[in-house]
Formats: C-alpha cells, structure tokens, sequence
C-alpha cells in the first residue's frame, strides 16, 4: 500500500505560479511510475503529467510548456511545478502511484483554484 499526499494547492491569479507537492510513503524508485491528474467541476478526471521510473517524462497537450514534473527521489516527493496559470487550469489536483504488480495508487487532492 502506498500512501501519498499532496500539499501546495491554493489560489493564484492566471499568469502566476504553484508547486505542488506528492510526499510517498515508500522508496519512489520502486514505483514504476508516478503521476499528477485533474478533475475539474462537471468533467472527468484527466492526465496532466507522468514521471517513470528512470526520469521518463509525459504531459497532456493543454499543460505543455507551462507545467513541468520532477521528483526527488532522496526526499520521496513528486513535485509539479505550474507556471503561466490559466483559469482553465482550476481543478483539484491528485497525485498517482502505479505499480505494474500491484495497482494504482491516489492521494486526497489538493485544490488549485486559477482567478481570472
């Protein structure tokens, strides 16, 4: 079982800065890959961005150039750092974990709310 959560939510005008947080509660080096999704009012939870285990990363087309995934794997953390914000980007933020063996693993969100 792996335990995540996330941290760094809140509320910022579009064009600003956030940087969320996903502390794991195990080596994230034995995670096959982790990840950060989306789910804004009324729609369904989407992909923003994926790291695997050797650094691959992935992201959704709308968050391209503007959002940027890393890790620390000393600290066990996931980071995503958003940049140039848009309203559109208002959503609660869930961090992700996958096993292959053993399945998917959620945090409990954390708000990001974009001001216009």
């Amino acid at each position: 079982q792996v335990r995540l959560v996330e941290s760094g939510g809140g509320l910022v005008q579009a064009g600003g800065s956030l940087r969320l947080s996903c502390a794991a509660s195990e080596d994230i080096f034995s995670i096959d890959r982790m990840g950060w999704y989306r789910q804004a009012p009324g729609k369904s939870r989407e992909l923003v961005a994926t790291i695997d285990r050797v650094g691959t990363t992935d992201y959704a087309d709308s968050v391209k150039d503007r959002f940027t995934i890393s890790r620390s794997i000393a600290k066990d953390t996931v980071y995503l750092q958003m940049n140039n914000m848009k309203p559109e980007d208002t959503a609660v933020y869930y961090c992700t974990a996958k096993r292959w063996s053993t399945g998917d693993y959620w945090g409990q969100g954390t708000q990001v709310t974009v001001s216009s």
